[in-house]
């Protein structure tokens, strides 16, 4: 079983908010076929379906955004679930609008839904952040967050909210890179670039054959002609070229 949250915050006063598009992702969700509506439970509202035949758990936690963790983990030892079959989905300020980023555990860069997932749930869930932008000054942010999404935004918000729900089956099976290049081409980015497979070290260099393993080895030495060296190989090679 997974359990998918997206964080937010609960009133039709912020159903349009930059911090609610964690929301947003997971109503995407609910809206495909095989999910039931929405019920309350756990501190959230949750919707139970299966996404390629495993067993989903929609929630949007009720808490308001700095509790969030409080609904999630409710649900999370109701189940005798662990941290890895979370999957969070929030909002992110230090990414370009429209731009994702999946990863297991990893800091709460200041996002409260985010510290109270990892006071109650512990830190090794999966985390989808979706990029708002930064408002360039720290005094902004507060009403950048709780601010609406501009309607220029829908340009790739709603082909993003999209591509979440198309793909899910990615997210519930792991396939990180795959739905990154999925979410990507929605907002008409480029996907990443396979990763080229390591080079396999070659060992050193010799820095010189003496004469005498140039010879085994059927090189041609620059060989001495005269003094003791020339000598000691014709006796060695009995005088002949190589």
């Amino acid at each position: 079983m997974l359990i998918i949250a997206g964080l937010g915050n609960p009133g039709a006063q912020y159903a349009g908010n930059r911090h609610n598009v964690g929301f947003m992702a997971v109503d995407a969700i609910q809206r495909r076929a095989g999910f039931s509506p929405w019920s309350k439970k756990f501190k959230a509202v949750i919707s139970e379906g299966e996404i390629d035949g495993e067993k989903v758990l929609l929630m949007k936690p009720q808490t308001f955004m700095n509790l969030s963790g409080e609904a999630v983990g409710e649900a999370m030892r109701f189940y005798k679930l662990t941290p890895a079959n979370i999957v969070a989905i929030y909002d992110e300020l230090d990414l370009p609008p429209g731009r994702t980023r999946l990863k297991t555990a990893g800091g709460h860069g200041g996002h409260n839904g985010i510290k109270s997932l990892d006071a109650h749930c512990g830190k090794d869930y999966r985390r989808l952040r979706i990029g708002i932008d930064h408002p360039g000054n720290k005094e902004l942010v507060h009403g950048h967050v709780l601010g609406d999404f501009a309607k220029s935004d829908k340009v790739w918000l709603e082909p993003l909210m999209d591509a979440i729900a198309d793909n899910a089956g990615m997210l519930v099976k792991g396939e990180d890179s795959q739905l990154m290049n999925k979410l990507t081409l929605a907002v008409g980015g480029k996907p990443e670039p396979e990763k080229p497979a390591a080079k396999q070290p070659q060992p050193p260099k010799s820095a010189g054959q003496s004469h005498i393993r140039q010879a085994r080895n059927g090189g041609k030495p620059n060989l001495p002609t005269s003094g003791p060296m020339a000598e000691m190989l014709k006796k060695m090679f009995g005088g002949k070229e190589n």
